[in-house]
């Protein structure tokens, strides 16, 4: 495997000596792509916060971002944490649209903020909402998440190599098979104490008659099985809010799974948001089936690249 880690300062581009393995994350929702590495300084290398980092693995640009912090040990060598463009959505902003697309939202906020967009797909849905003094990462995650309770279909919001990009999940399959040779070991786990919701109460403020209109719905067998468990969310005047309430019923009233691939064979094109098959025998279920990446750690340490995956989808959920 042929690695290259590149940063630029003004118009000197190093290629440093890297100690030890390069880590590269990414979430599917609300957090950016980092890259961590740590360096051997020498008399030439000069970096500092904000200059650009470029990772290329087997001749493939797959990473670019900016130094957000450097740290320093007793052994003298450099720990060195860079974030993709997506860094800049924890910025705060206040947004009143009308008539937008999930996508057309990303350019307007890319636009406002120097960003650089790339293909972002239209998903023929268009929104109206009022954010104050949001993150942009809420104010997009939101977008995203009406889209999705209308549509029925998930979006992903990525930095592909310096470009914001959205995608339907649906064209985000890979061909890459997880099984008992592949994953070296893994972690299932089945609760109910996170992200699982049997009765779903949403609410808006009416203007006109100056009252608060409160939607509910719920699942009593579920309720006498396991307690209330309540989820309580504010919606837009206007809104359909028995719709919304029955949708994210349809969603939450279900045990989360959760499924933790560690270590397994890696490979550059898994990134956070794809689909990826999955065939394991687990205790007393059988997974076969495309599972949803929600987080994935590669590694890549001498010419050896492993990765660990968070999963969740057909079956698996939370």
């Amino acid at each position: 495997m042929e690695v290259h880690l590149y940063i630029q300062n003004d118009q000197t581009v190093y290629e440093p000596v890297v100690d030890g393995s390069i880590s590269w994350e990414m979430e599917r929702k609300g957090q950016p792509g980092k890259c961590s590495f740590t360096l051997i300084p020498d008399d030439v290398l000069k970096i500092e916060e904000g200059n650009a980092v470029r990772l290329d693995v087997n001749g493939t640009p797959v990473f670019f971002g900016f130094i957000f912090e450097r740290g320093w040990g007793s052994e003298g060598l450099v720990k060195v944490t860079a974030y993709d463009q997506l860094r800049y959505l924890k910025n705060k902003e206040s947004y009143n649209y009308t008539g937008l697309t999930a996508g057309e939202v990303i350019r307007m906020i890319a636009d406002d903020f120097h960003l650089q967009t790339g293909e972002l797909t239209d998903t023929g849905c268009t929104l109206e909402r009022n954010e104050k003094n949001s993150t942009l990462f809420d104010v997009i995650l939101n977008a995203l998440d009406l889209t999705m309770i209308r549509t029925g279909k998930i979006y992903v919001l990525y930095d592909d190599v310096g470009r914001l990009t959205l995608k339907n999940v649906e064209d985000m399959k890979l061909d890459i098979v997880i099984d008992e040779t592949t994953a070296q070991d893994y972690d299932f786990k089945i609760s109910i104490d996170s992200s699982t919701y049997n009765q779903i109460r949403v609410y808006c403020e009416n203007n006109n008659t100056n009252t608060r209109e409160v939607y509910i719905t719920k699942d009593t067998e579920k309720i006498n099985k396991w307690g209330i468990l309540q989820y309580d969310e504010s919606i837009d005047s206007g809104a359909n809010g028995q719709n919304i309430a029955e949708t994210y019923l349809k969603f939450y009233n279900q045990p989360s799974k959760s499924l933790n691939i560690k270590d397994a064979f890696g490979d550059i094109r898994v990134r956070a948001g794809c689909l990826i098959p999955v065939l394991l025998d687990i205790k007393d279920m059988e997974l076969k089936n495309y599972l949803l990446i929600e987080s994935v750690t590669h590694k890549i340490d001498e010419g050896i690249h492993t990765m660990d995956l968070r999963l969740r989808g057909v079956g698996i959920n939370g």
